[in-house]
């Protein structure tokens, strides 16, 4: 699996919002129902939505966010295997894959009851071990940091 990163692409291939989230200098990480592991906030977009009123939804959603700053830090895209990859001879090369767009968030006020499937948020000092999706998460957290946003 390969995730690489863009400062933009078509608007219309960005399927997914992922918001890397902190409040009070700590990290913001999701507990899903349905896993024992944990997560940056994020999902899929909806038909018709824009794709910064997905990641706003999502961060709402999944930590019950309700006051913040959110900025873009980048685009990504998640090739699962580069031996299928085809690009086209378009200006901009474009790679299947799942294409999102990633975010920075600061919380300054929370909602007491999540409404989504999450089961709860943690705030922690320290970067997870145990990520959901740890073949992609830390890499764009890594790909913030070098963007200068963690």
């Amino acid at each position: 699996m390969e995730v690489e990163f863009y400062d933009s692409i078509e608007d219309e291939l960005i399927e997914f919002a992922v918001i890397i989230t902190k409040s009070n200098g700590k990290w913001v990480f999701c507990k899903h129902r349905e896993r024992d592991t944990y997560e940056v906030p994020g999902g899929h977009r909806e038909k018709n939505e824009e794709i910064d009123d997905t990641a706003r939804r999502e961060l709402y959603e999944e930590t019950g966010a309700v006051e913040y700053t959110i900025k873009p830090v980048c685009i990504y895209n998640v090739i699962k295997d580069s031996s299928k990859v085809k690009s086209s001879a378009a200006a901009n090369t474009v790679k299947t894959g799942s294409y999102g767009k990633l975010y920075y968030a600061e919380v300054t006020r929370f909602e007491e009851e999540l409404h989504s499937e999450i089961e709860y948020i943690i705030f922690s000092n320290e970067l997870v071990d145990n990520w959901t999706y740890p073949l992609i998460q830390p890499k764009l957290l890594e790909e913030a940091g070098r963007r200068g946003f963690v």
